[in-house]
C-alpha cells in the first residue's frame, strides 16, 4: 500500500510539474515617466539602451503603443486591471494619495494567482499607501519596492515583505533603487523553478529626482550637460538592470516560456527630466501623443514572432487579458475588460485592428483616437476640440477641426457616449488649477489658419 501510494504521490507531482510547465511565465516591466523616443531602437543617440532593444528585437515592437492614462498612478491602475482607470474613478494621482487602488477591483495578479501563478511585485507601486492597499493585499505574494514616488538612494517609504509588511526606510548608504530591483527580481524567479510565475518590475526609473550612481555616471562622460548626463546614467542604470533580469530567465531555460513586456507608464516629463518624446506633440500629464504614446515591446520567443514591427495601435489594457489567455483562462464578460487578447492579432490569426476606438480623460483634458482620427483637447492647444490624421500628422501640427466638422462631431459624440459610462473622479486632483487647458488668443484664426 505504502509504495502504491508512493506512486501516486510521485505521478500527482509529475502531473503538477508538467501543468506548470505548460503554463508561460510574465513578465511586466513597467518604465516611469521614459520619453516615447528614449531607447536607441526608438531612435535616441545619445543613450544606448541593448537590453532592453532586445526585447524588440527578439519580439514585437509596438510603434503605436498607448497607455489608459498619461499620468503615473491612474496608467498602474490600468495596468493591473485591464479596465480603463476613469471607470473606477482613479482619474488623479491624488487618488492613491488618499485611497488607493478600489479594492473591489481585480488585479492581474489576483486572477494570475487563481490559476496556480507565484506573484510578485519588485519596484514602485503607487496605488495606495495604507496596508489594505499594498501589493500584499492585491494578489501579490511578496513586494520589495517603494509604496510612491521616492528618492533612489535611501528611499524612505520602502516595503520588504519577506521581513515585514510595514513601510519603514532604506539606511543602507549604497542602496541604489534600480540596482536592488534587479537583484531581488533575479533571486526571486531563481526561487520559482518548477511552477508559474509573473513579476511586475516597474522601475521607479526615470522618474525625478535624477540621481544616478558613480558607476553609471562614468559611461556618459561624453555628454556635457548635467542634467541629461544623469538622465542618461539612470537609463543605462535601468538597462543594466534588465539585462540581469533577462539573463536570470535564461540561466533557468525559461526564456521561451516567459512572456515578456517592457512599457513606458506615461510620456516623459520633458522640461523637467530632458525626456525625449521622440517627436511627439506634447508630454506627461497631457492628452496629446507626448502624453499616452509610450515605448511598448513584447517578447515570447517561438510563440510569437521575432524581429517584427507591429503598427496597429494596442494599450497598456491588453495586458492582463493577453496573460489570462496565455495561461489558459477565459476573460469572463462579467470583468468588464476593456483590453484584448493581442495573440491573434501579432500572430496573423486575426487582420484587424485590437482597437478601433481609444479613449482619454484627465480633467478637463481629453481624447479620442478612432480609426487614424484623433479629436483631443490639451493643455498646450488651443483649448478648443483638435482634430488630427496621425497617419499624416503624428506630431498633431495641422487642426482638420474647421476642414471636417461632421468627423469632429462623430467623435465628439462617442466620447461624449464612453465619458458618461466613466465614474467621477474618486479624489479631487490637486494639480487642477495648473494642468487646465488654456484658450489661446486668436484660436479660432489660428485654427483656420492651420486648416
Amino acid at each position: 500500500m505504502r509504495v502504491l501510494l508512493f506512486a501516486l504521490a510521485a505521478l500527482a507531482a509529475l502531473a503538477n510539474v508538467s501543468a506548470a510547465a505548460d503554463k508561460p511565465n510574465f513578465l511586466i516591466i513597467y518604465a516611469d515617466d521614459l520619453g516615447w523616443g528614449e531607447t536607441s531602437i526608438q531612435g535616441c543617440k545619445d543613450i544606448q539602451t541593448p537590453h532592453i532593444d532586445s526585447i524588440a528585437k527578439n519580439g514585437i515592437r509596438f510603434t503605436q503603443g498607448y497607455v489608459a492614462a498619461t499620468y503615473c498612478s491612474p496608467s498602474r491602475a490600468g495596468l493591473m486591471t485591464g479596465r480603463y482607470p476613469t471607470r473606477f474613478g482613479h482619474e488623479f494621482n491624488s487618488t492613491a494619495r488618499k485611497t488607493g487602488l478600489d479594492l473591489k477591483e481585480t488585479t492581474a495578479a489576483d486572477r494570475l494567482r487563481s490559476l496556480g501563478y507565484a506573484t510578485a511585485c519588485v519596484g514602485k507601486w503607487h496605488l495606495g499607501e495604507a496596508p489594505e492597499y499594498l501589493p500584499m493585499k492585491q494578489g501579490f505574494d511578496e513586494f520589495y519596492g517603494t509604496v510612491k514616488n521616492t528618492a533612489f538612494f535611501k528611499p524612505k517609504e520602502f516595503v520588504d515583505s519577506r521581513v515585514s509588511n510595514d513601510v519603514h526606510p532604506v539606511t543602507d548608504e549604497s542602496f541604489y533603487t534600480t540596482d536592488a530591483y534587479a537583484q531581488r527580481s533575479a533571486d526571486w524567479i531563481g526561487k520559482q523553478k518548477g511552477k508559474p510565475w509573473f513579476l511586475y518590475l516597474p522601475f521607479n526609473a526615470q522618474h525625478a529626482p535624477l540621481q544616478a550612481t558613480e558607476e553609471h555616471l562614468a559611461k556618459v562622460k561624453n555628454i556635457t550637460d548635467e542634467k541629461r548626463k544623469t538622465f542618461a546614467a539612470m537609463m543605462i542604470a535601468m538597462d543594466d538592470a534588465v539585462g540581469k533580469v533577462l539573463a536570470k530567465i535564461r540561466e533557468n531555460g525559461e526564456e521561451e516560456n516567459t512572456l515578456i513586456f517592457f512599457i513606458g507608464d506615461n510620456g516623459g516629463p520633458t522640461q523637467g527630466t530632458t525626456s525625449q518624446n521622440g517627436g511627439l506633440r506634447g508630454f506627461k500629464m497631457t492628452t496629446f501623443e507626448g502624453g499616452p504614446r509610450v515605448p511598448f515591446f513584447a517578447q515570447w520567443k517561438g510563440h510569437w514572432p521575432a524581429g517584427k514591427v507591429e503598427d496597429r495601435p494596442v494599450m497598456n489594457l491588453d495586458v492582463l487579458p493577453t496573460m489570462i489567455a496565455a495561461a489558459g483562462g477565459k476573460v469572463d464578460p462579467s470583468w468588464k475588460i476593456d483590453g484584448v487578447d493581442l495573440t491573434p492579432y501579432v500572430t496573423g490569426k486575426n487582420s484587424a485592428r485590437p482597437h478601433e476606438t481609444m479613449y482619454w480623460r484627465y480633467g478637463a483634458q481629453w481624447g479620442i483616437r478612432h480609426g487614424d482620427m484623433k479629436l483631443v483637447v490639451s493643455r498646450g492647444g488651443s483649448g478648443q476640440p483638435e482634430l488630427y490624421d496621425l497617419t499624416k500628422d503624428v506630431a498633431e501640427s495641422k487642426d482638420l477641426a474647421s476642414a471636417q466638422p461632421e468627423t469632429v462631431a462623430q467623435l465628439q459624440k462617442l466620447w461624449d457616449a464612453w465619458s458618461a459610462q466613466q465614474a467621477p473622479p474618486s479624489a479631487p486632483d490637486e494639480q487642477a488649477e495648473t494642468l487646465q487647458p488654456k484658450p489661446k488668443k486668436n484660436a479660432r484664426r489660428a485654427r483656420k489658419k492651420a486648416a
